[in-house]
């Protein structure tokens, strides 16, 4: 077994609003957006887009907004164009930070994010500050309750998947980037279907992290995650258990 942090789905979950809800929506309709201004908007033949709407419906967004968003991808609707940007940078406790976005002015996604970053004890770095510090992967998320996991680890194994993680209620079935839909598919039709499912960064290592800089990057994660253009937060932070908790509470 082996570990990754990737923060938005296995350290902290804020309680849902319709306002939290309308900015998820708003940046998936994006990454939906641009996954079919790349690949089309045929999810049969579009691996990135058939990702991107299975977030869409583990967020319950309704069919209509799909439709559009694809449409809009696809240029038979009037639409924005979002470039494609990953920022690097530090956190407290001089944990690493990737965040990628999707942005229309790069100018202001900048300013809003060194200015975030430094006001939650953080700073912005240069390219290839610290993606070194991580390994492309793909992963699909169970849920531990609802699945037997020897089972899970058989079929893993027999569609040469990398590695099984154990996150909390959850288990999270690694693979290579290029294996990533060869092993889902493999999974499906031994009757696992994944909650959650998408190429993602898994750091190598973790930094501990302590009473006082834990909440720190608790804080500055959740802020880095209600600024618009912000799609995705990828951190070597270990946080304690107990602090975690305490955040939410």
């Amino acid at each position: 077994m082996s570990g990754h942090s990737k923060w938005a789905t296995t350290k902290h979950k804020k309680a849902a609003n319709d306002s939290k809800r309308g900015k998820i929506f708003t940046k998936i309709i994006r990454e939906i957006s641009v996954a079919a201004r790349s690949g089309g908007g045929d999810p049969a033949s579009n691996a990135r887009l058939r990702t991107v709407l299975l977030k869409a419906k583990g967020a319950n967004m309704p069919a209509d907004n799909i439709t559009r968003a694809i449409k809009k991808g696809t240029g038979e609707l009037e639409g924005v164009n979002y470039e494609e940007v990953t920022y690097e940078g530090f956190g407290p406790g001089g944990a690493a930070l990737l965040i990628g976005v999707l942005t229309d002015n790069r100018n202001r996604t900048v300013a809003e994010i060194r200015h975030t970053l430094n006001k939650y004890s953080g700073n912005l770095g240069e390219n290839g500050c610290v993606s070194y510090l991580f390994d492309r992967r793909g992963m699909l998320t169970f849920t531990r309750a609802e699945i037997d996991e020897d089972a899970l680890m058989e079929a893993a194994l027999e569609a040469e998947a990398e590695d099984i993680s154990e996150e909390g209620d959850t288990l999270e079935v690694l693979t290579a980037p290029e294996e990533f839909e060869t092993v889902k598919e493999g999974l499906e039709a031994a009757g696992f279907v994944p909650v959650a499912a998408e190429v993602t960064y898994v750091p190598q290592t973790r930094v501990p992290l302590d009473d006082k800089t834990g909440p720190q990057m608790l804080r500055l994660l959740d802020a880095l995650d209600d600024c618009d253009d912000v799609t995705d937060v990828y951190s070597n932070d270990d946080i304690p258990d107990h602090i975690i908790e305490q955040y939410q509470g």
